[in-house]
């Protein structure tokens, strides 16, 4: 039998042992408090049993009818005792409320047997609250997990109705049915959560902190494009679905090696992980660079940049931006518009649809050298770089208006996208503190 099991049955008999204690005192004591947590303690034998029966089912494995395992057993029978649950504090609320507007009730007779039972009572809950978490926590169970917030909740309510009694010993004769309000409030608030935490389980609710920590992992691999990653668990198992991109002139072989270091680096990060790796070509670049040919092949274009290859409902499309010189008409610029798009899709067949922008070229215009804010400018690079200094910084006057040009020397082995991402920062704040200026061109290379 598993810990997990053991820890069940031995739940199975405190319940009992408990149930006995609480409703035979109770009883004869005709404290609601107490019976009131022999209820709770009734619902916790119900739930004791769905956690035994569950945890073996759950440790099941995966079978034809059940490809992913039982796990979710789990997780059904937590369900069905945060609705056990509900219904056990609502005839509870009922109770107190009944006895504290003054309904007919026998006095409660808050004999010294009676504080005796609750405190060994409440020795058990201790007990066995301390037990299942630490079970809980090493198997990861939520089955386990949901009785050990039961058992919590039955500690909290048996001290709440030991106090009650001992109110009760000192004249005040509501304060069993105030304790037994309390139990009742809580037994609702564990339901609750248990209710909401299981149901998330069930209707595969992303875990988005371990989705974070395996994302992490399968980014940190070389020459591997994360293109998809989904995740759900069960029974603290984690079941992830990931697509990649590799090179397209990778073997087979290269493939499989990309696949297996993406379900290491998965289960290095979420241990016991079920990982399940599709591997795709990366032919976009490919795609890119045929159809940035293509473009160009055709007279009169000037320029091409911008260019973009999206997925659309099964297909590829082809973005960019055109720029054509400035004296054409608009008819005569789209007619080349066109040409270069039936150009792209006869040089790459797998396009199916082209969307050009149009934008004049720009002439050469006359500039001077001016003076500028540099202090200002260079604050601005040392706030983003962390102290590196501009070179060759100088500000032009354009027919555009006002121009900085600089140089940004940065550390050797940074990525093309850092070094990108800090210029476009430096360029965009410049704008807004020093809003004269039109342009900001900054020039990166290695230290």
């Amino acid at each position: 039998m598993t810990a997990q099991r053991r820890t069940a049955l031995l739940s199975v008999f405190a319940a009992v042992a408990l149930i006995t204690l609480k409703l035979t005192t109770g009883l004869l004591t005709h404290s609601l408090g107490l019976l009131s947590e022999a209820a709770h303690s009734g619902t916790d034998l119900v739930a004791a049993l769905l956690t035994f029966f569950a945890v073996g089912v759950a440790g099941r494995p995966a079978d034809p009818g059940h490809q992913y395992g039982h796990g979710k057993a789990e997780h059904l029978a937590a369900l069905g005792e945060g609705a056990i649950l509900v219904l056990a504090s609502a005839a509870i609320v009922w109770r107190a409320i009944v006895r504290l507007t003054g309904g007919a009730h026998a006095p409660v007779q808050a004999k010294w047997y009676a504080l005796v039972v609750i405190g060994v009572v409440i020795v058990i809950d201790v007990a066995r609250t301390l037990t299942s978490t630490r079970v809980a926590r090493r198997y990861a169970s939520a089955a386990i997990a949901s009785n050990a917030l039961h058992f919590g909740s039955d500690l909290a309510g048996s001290v709440a109705v030991l106090v009650g009694l001992l109110l009760v010993r000192a004249g005040y004769g509501n304060a069993d049915s105030v304790a037994a309000l309390f139990v009742a409030v809580l037994v609702l608030v564990a339901a609750v959560r248990l209710m909401r935490r299981n149901v998330d389980v069930l209707m595969d609710i992303a875990p988005l902190a371990d989705e974070e920590a395996a994302r992490r992992a399968i980014v940190a691999l070389p020459e591997v494009d994360l293109r998809r990653l989904r995740m759900r668990q069960s029974a603290g198992r984690h079941f992830a679905d990931v697509v990649i991109g590799v090179s397209a002139d990778a073997a087979v072989g290269q493939g499989h090696a990309a696949a297996d270091a993406v379900e290491r680096a998965v289960e290095g990060a979420l241990p016991g992980s079920d990982v399940v790796v599709h591997v795709e070509p990366l032919e976009e670049a490919a795609v890119r660079e045929r159809a940035h040919a293509a473009a160009l092949a055709v007279p009169r274009v000037r320029e091409v940049h911008n260019v973009s290859v999206l997925s659309v409902g099964g297909g590829t499309e082809v973005s960019l931006h055109l720029k054509l010189p400035g004296d054409l008409s608009l008819e005569e610029a789209h007619a080349i518009a066109e040409e270069v798009e039936r150009a792209i899709v006869e040089a790459v067949p797998e396009v199916a649809a082209v969307q050009t922008h149009l934008e004049p070229l720009s002439e050469t215009a006359g500039a001077a050298e001016v003076a500028g804010d540099v202090a200002t400018v260079r604050s601005i690079v040392r706030e983003v770089t962390g102290g590196v200094e501009p070179r060759n910084l100088r500000f032009l006057d354009t027919d555009e208006g006002l121009v900085a040009h600089m140089t940004l020397r940065l550390g050797a082995g940074q990525a093309l996208a850092d070094a990108h991402a800090r210029a476009s920062e430096i360029e965009e704040r410049i704008r807004l503190r020093l809003p004269q200026i039109a342009d900001v061109v900054v020039h990166t290379e290695p230290e």
